[in-house]
């Protein structure tokens, strides 16, 4: 039998009086194409579900199960979709940042805390706490992770339809081997590559000079 994750951290805030506890999480920043996507989700106390973890432990069955049983149990939540232009105009960890603030800022109930996952936030969405490896501890930040990353590779499976030759569907846009070896080969033809990521800007550099 699985034993069941222990994310007890949101336990503590409830305690000192806290009702609504959204938790924030992005999915999508190592990858070198695609977009970033990040998560906000307040859900009711007290909430379990038995399988619910670290989404990277999770199999992509668990991870699709838990998405459904999270939005139909949420109090509220919200999903944003930050895309590869921004990501280079901004860079990632800010692309980042802004995708968790502007979930935050789509929830239709007041939180009176956010949790996160290591990403600092600022003083618009005080009070809130940043907690390395949250995902690990926190059942509102596990659950915003499970979001994040079923949108994301939901929306890297229909990017391979367009761009087949890349094989987004089986990497989602990270540098695996034979993603950098497509794209050695192919070129950078695609739209959703990140162009200020190293491997995409010294391929797209090197065949710039070609076509000059």
């Amino acid at each position: 039998m699985k034993r069941q994750p222990s994310l007890p951290l949101d336990a503590t805030f409830y305690q000192q009086g806290y009702r609504h506890v959204a938790g924030c999480d992005e999915a999508g920043r190592g990858p070198i194409a695609g977009p970033v996507v990040a998560a906000a989700v307040i859900l009711p106390q007290p909430s379990h579900h038995p399988y619910i973890d670290d989404s990277k432990k999770m199999t992509k069955n668990q991870r699709e199960a838990a998405y459904t049983w999270i939005i139909e149990h949420a109090t509220s939540y919200a999903i944003e979709v930050i895309d590869v232009a921004t990501i280079d105009r901004i860079n990632i960890l800010e692309a980042s940042r802004l995708g968790m603030k502007q979930a935050l800022s789509k929830l239709n109930i007041h939180f009176d805390y956010v949790l996160t996952d290591a990403m600092e936030l600022g003083q618009q969405f005080q009070p809130y706490q940043a907690i390395i490896k949250g995902d690990q501890q926190s059942f509102v930040i596990a659950c915003a992770s499970i979001l994040a990353k079923v949108t994301r590779d939901r929306l890297m499976e229909d990017l391979d339809l367009q761009y087949p030759v890349y094989g987004f569907s089986q990497h989602k846009g990270y540098p695996t081997a034979h993603h950098l070896r497509m794209l050695k080969i192919h070129g950078v033809i695609s739209k959703v590559h990140r162009l200020t990521f190293g491997p995409v800007r010294n391929v797209h550099s090197h065949l710039s000079l070609f076509d000059n």
